[in-house]
């Protein structure tokens, strides 16, 4: 930045001194800023743009990349943390600056105000909802993957222990290690644990637990591309960085970012990562839903029926391609309406 300063100084012929006075600063000052000696505010930083007509995207990018250096210097772990940091950066700059739309804010009033009325009604027990839909959840996000189970077929595996006809063992496993899995985040809910690494690698366990063995609760150590190039995975070795960065801002911003918010943005940033070889899909919608539940909310049930899984793909992609941003977030609160719409329902028949 230093001599970026100087030449544009020289090039409208004033002396420092004349910066100095236009500026109220004193003219040693000017001399180290030029020389590197001293770093300037960024309030000065702004002013000295302004009178010497330097573009101010350029100076700041300039300024703040020596006050990084100053600060990490060559330690051993500075590329690491610099990544880590530039991951927190660009999901803080993306979900919590970001004004909320009219029409997401407006279906995000009418969710808090179905919750409202649902609280209100806790006190009548309603597990025979909260059984039909975890079994339901269960169904349709492994059909989303490919798994044959009918909806009462995956309730009699799970509820009681069938072996249905002319169906893979892998299929019966998905369903049962889904139903774990579903217990696994209820259970860290009512503990209140924070979520990290940990739980993200069980929940991967759970749901691979006798599908594939060698891949259960590990990353992919390999590098991949998507089918249709919507995006592009990070490397193997970025992914502890990025989902440490990616938990980090979530235990920053869970009390200040509406959680449907919060959910649907956790989910795609997951996926965006993707870090395993298989169950991308099922572990970011199963977070997703630990974030929902850890708020208060019903577990939002992505249906597998062809308009709404068209609109699920559809949303996503919008949203991860910057399409729309909002695409998926309007897509995950109108499925958690429909959610608090149907408990009230059937509380109130």
């Amino acid at each position: 930045m230093r001599t970026l300063l100087k030449e544009a100084r020289e090039l409208k012929n004033l002396k420092t001194r004349e910066v100095a006075q236009l500026l109220r600063i004193d003219q040693a000052l000017i001399s180290k800023f030029e020389s590197g000696t001293r770093k300037p505010t960024k309030d000065q930083v702004s002013k000295l743009a302004t009178l010497l007509d330097i573009d101010y995207e350029t100076i700041m990018i300039s300024w703040l990349k020596e006050k990084i250096i100053h600060e990490i210097g060559n330690d051993e772990f500075a590329l690491k943390a610099l990544r880590a940091a530039e991951e927190e950066i660009r999901l803080n700059s993306s979900s919590t600056v970001k004004k909320v739309s009219t029409v997401l804010q407006q279906l995000l009033d009418e969710i808090d105000s179905f919750k409202a009325k649902l609280n209100l009604s806790k006190q009548i027990e309603n597990n025979s909802f909260t059984e039909a839909l975890e079994i339901e959840y269960t169904y349709n996000t492994n059909s989303l993957e490919g798994n044959t189970l009918s909806l009462e077929e995956t309730e009699s595996v799970v509820n009681e222990g069938q072996t249905i006809s002319g169906k893979s063992m892998r299929e019966h496993l998905e369903a049962i290690n889904h139903q774990e899995a579903i217990a696994f985040i209820k259970n860290k809910v009512e503990s209140n644990t924070i979520f990290t690494e940990k739980e993200l690698l069980s929940i991967h366990a759970i749901i691979l637990r006798g599908v594939l063995p060698k891949e259960s609760g590990h990353y992919r150590a390999v590098s991949i591309t998507i089918k249709d190039r919507s995006f592009t995975p990070c490397e193997p070795a970025s992914i502890p960085l990025e989902l440490e960065a990616l938990f980090n801002w979530y235990e920053m911003n869970k009390n200040l970012i509406h959680p449907i918010i919060l959910a649907a943005t956790i989910k795609q940033r997951i996926l965006t990562i993707h870090p395993f070889i298989n169950g991308n899909g099922k572990v970011s919608r199963l977070i997703m839903n630990f974030v929902l539940l850890q708020h208060g909310y019903l577990i939002a049930n992505i249906k597998a029926e062809n308009d709404s899984r068209n609109r699920y793909f559809q949303s996503l992609k919008e949203s991860i391609s910057k399409e729309n941003n909002d695409a998926f977030t309007l897509y995950l609160a109108q499925i958690e309406k429909e959610s608090l719409e149907n408990n009230i329902r059937t509380i109130s028949q």
